[in-house]
């Protein structure tokens, strides 16, 4: 149940980092892709 917890908190967390980045424009598109595939990576 706690690492149900963490992942979906740090799912959450990395979500709104996506988001911000997105819209602040800072990373490229190349580059949140790659962030993607690590956070699918890290939860599953």
């Amino acid at each position: 149940m706690n690492k149900v917890m963490t992942s979906v908190v740090a799912f959450g967390v990395g979500m709104a980092a996506y988001n911000l980045a997105q819209r602040n424009n800072m990373m490229s598109q190349r580059q949140m892709k790659r962030m993607s595939k690590k956070v699918k990576r890290a939860l599953f």
